[in-house]
């Protein structure tokens, strides 16, 4: 993995943050307490193609039956505190002081999004990323509930294939996402992908923002079927 120490005394913008997207790289912290940044260059990069995205049968019928209601990008605030809480085999987390303020600017630009998943009136998951073109930058996501989080990423790739999008970046593969047919590829065919994707003109609300479960799956069924 190719890392790069961002010692700059200089504070990162959003406008530079956008730009570093553009050319491969993402930032990331040593820990929530640490005040600065580095770059990160994988030399295999994670991705989700949509072709190869696989939903269980019984994440399919929570889908269906919309046992959570999703909410699209209605509060960052949330999911970035939820992200950030401990989880089992993630005790420690990388969202520091200055990941809250850069991405928090870029969710009032208009470049980051939330898909949220609510209970009972209660965020008990979600997800957040950048949107750049015709490339999806995911972040990072948690779960209070069971399957909350899955959810938000299935309506996530929906949400992505009918807004026009080519690449679902996920930055690495974990065995969470391995499940839903995220894959590896090199720095060179990711590179690739991402410029093909920057060329793109995409609407990430061509989905509406209330589309039920059942909605979700004619897009995901309609575009394997394609």
């Amino acid at each position: 993995m190719a890392g790069y120490k961002d010692d700059i005394v200089m504070e990162i913008t959003p406008q530079v943050l956008l730009k570093a997207y553009a050319c491969g790289l993402f930032p990331m912290a040593e820990s929530a307490d640490d005040p600065g940044l580095f770059w990160l260059e994988p030399e295999r990069r994670g991705i989700l193609p949509f072709d190869s995205f696989h939903l269980p049968r019984r994440l399919r019928r929570t889908i269906r039956n919309d046992v959570f209601e999703i909410r699209v990008s209605t509060d960052f605030q949330g999911i970035i505190d939820g992200c950030a809480e401990p989880m089992p085999g993630r005790q420690k987390t990388w969202i520091n002081r200055e990941i809250r303020r850069l991405y928090g600017e870029l969710f009032d630009m208009g470049y980051c999004h939330t898909i949220e998943a609510w209970q009972d009136g209660e965020l008990v998951g979600g997800l957040y990323g950048v949107s750049l073109n015709g490339a999806f930058f995911g972040e990072s996501m948690f779960t209070f509930r069971t399957d909350a989080s899955k959810v938000c990423l299935a309506h996530l790739v929906a949400r992505l294939i009918v807004g026009g999008y080519s690449l679902l970046d996920t930055q690495f593969v974990t065995d969470h996402l391995s499940r839903f047919g995220t894959m590896e590829v090199t720095q060179a065919d990711y590179n690739t992908r991402l410029s093909d994707a920057l060329k793109l003109e995409t609407d990430f609300y061509a989905l509406s923002p209330h589309a039920c479960g059942a909605e979700i799956l004619d897009v995901l069924d309609s575009w394997k079927a394609r």
